[in-house]
């Protein structure tokens, strides 16, 4: 198997993986997998999660093994457009795992898709997100990237 660099991922101090409690399971430039247990946090206004936990949750993972194929090439990846379909509502307390698989991987651009799943093997949320790929000097929003893989740019 490819190398796993979910222990990595998961010791980063701070972010929005972080902030939202998943951790990863599997982080590799084939797939990626995450854990989450919804709680409070993650609820809108009718009490069950929030469409934008799954967005973010189905682009992150998307993100991270698009980054973990791209960065050995010199490059680094941002989100061009997620689109994110909810198939079933979830509340409070739910464990969900959701896994991340490419569909294509060209010199300039990604498409990976993720479906995240609840602990009876029900699909919640079906995405895919399509990824610019940035060569390694290429600023982004004024700055140069720093990759959070990369510690020497952090």
């Amino acid at each position: 198997m490819a190398d796993d660099y979910s222990a990595r991922l998961n010791e980063m101090p701070e972010g929005w993986l972080q902030a939202m409690g998943i951790t990863i399971t599997l982080a590799t430039k084939d797939e990626v997998r995450a854990e989450l247990v919804t709680g409070t946090e993650h609820l809108q206004g009718y009490g069950i999660v929030h469409g934008g936990v799954h967005c973010g949750l189905i682009e992150s993972l998307a993100s991270v093994g698009a980054a973990l194929f791209a960065l050995p090439r010199g490059q680094h990846v941002v989100g061009l457009e997620n689109n994110t379909s909810f198939i079933r509502a979830v509340r409070v307390g739910v464990k969900l795992r959701a896994i991340a698989t490419p569909i294509t991987r060209g010199q300039r651009t990604q498409v990976w898709e993720a479906r995240v799943i609840d602990e009876d093997d029900r699909v919640v949320a079906l995405g895919r997100v399509r990824l610019l790929c940035l060569e390694g000097d290429q600023s982004l929003a004024g700055e140069q990237v720093k990759g959070v893989l990369h510690p020497e740019k952090r």
